[in-house]
């Protein structure tokens, strides 16, 4: 293992500015690069953190930002969750990326959690630059997602309030980001809340606002399927799959994850949210390390 520095960097992403981490390895000479990026509604400072700092300690560049209207991000109005908007920001970081001195931008990573990973997936099917893609419990398709039809239609009137104060000019119509069972949120699955509550640790109360969105994406999460352009991922790519997935159903995510090319399976029997936590961080993170070994050394002659 190896020491790292992190800094505070920005980026422009279509004239707004995103807040992300450069961590850099000590003493590794042109590290491959990790962009990251989080799931539904979250932001960095829920865990991204653990994750890179084992990359950079492993020998590698890491890039870790937010989106948009998140987190320290700029951006109004704030917890606008607008996908085309978000690939545009993954866009933008990779650009960053590229430009950025000391390292190996030939060796670019992509590495997304969640709808991350949905968005990690849909980029690299049409940048075939990278050099490898990691997709941990990624959201495979918009029409397979698991909601009660009683709380689908509760969403879906609360989208089309939000749509139409958008269209009016006024602030968003917001709902939970993650609820428990039964609560008007986009994610209510047993372990959405309870969750949400561990990532956020010792900073729950102050992070508790941030766990909303404008309800409009509700009606646009069920036309979002990025598994569809598995068949055009051309780079090495890790889908790590939650076997008691209860957001991202199994057997979906596992018919994409077999229509990559080059693609590699690893399954765990947990919850859509526990890899982030003990007992399951380390063997995922092992997982994506030795993975990252074989396709990205940290040095170019370790391969």
């Amino acid at each position: 293992m190896t020491g790292f520095t992190r800094e505070d960097v920005s980026f422009d992403s279509h004239g707004t500015s995103c807040a992300a981490w450069l961590y850099r390895p000590d003493g590794v000479t042109s590290p491959p690069i990790i962009v990251m990026a989080h799931g539904f509604a979250a932001i960095r400072v829920l865990r991204l953190d653990a994750y890179a700092e084992r990359f950079a300690e492993a020998g590698y560049a890491v890039l870790v930002f937010d989106y948009r209207g998140w987190g320290d991000s700029d951006g109004e109005p704030r917890r606008v969750l607008d996908i085309r908007a978000q690939h545009l920001d993954w866009r933008a970081a990779v650009a960053y990326a590229r430009s950025i001195e000391g390292v190996d931008t030939s060796r670019l990573v992509l590495w997304g959690t969640s709808f991350g990973g949905g968005h990690a997936l849909h980029l690299a099917a049409e940048d075939h630059d990278v050099a490898a893609v990691i997709a941990q419990v990624p959201h495979i398709s918009g029409p397979a997602l698991t909601q009660p039809p009683h709380l689908v239609a509760r969403l879906i009137v609360a989208g089309v309030r939000d749509q139409l104060r958008a269209l009016a000019g006024r602030q968003p119509y917001r709902v939970a980001a993650a609820g428990y069972p039964g609560d008007l949120a986009m994610m209510t699955s047993p372990d959405a809340a309870p969750m949400a509550i561990r990532l956020a640790g010792d900073r729950y109360e102050e992070l508790l606002p941030e766990n909303d969105v404008a309800a409009r994406i509700a009606l646009r999460v069920p036309f979002y399927s990025p598994g569809r352009r598995a068949p055009k991922i051309t780079a090495p790519t890790l889908v790590q799959i939650a076997e008691r997935d209860s957001v991202t159903p199994v057997g979906v995510a596992l018919k994409a994850a077999r229509r990559i090319p080059r693609g590699e399976i690893r399954t765990y029997d947990c919850q859509h949210f526990e890899p982030y936590l003990d007992p399951y961080f380390d063997t995922v993170v092992a997982d994506q390390l030795s993975f990252l070994g074989k396709h990205v050394p940290p040095n170019k002659d370790d391969g």
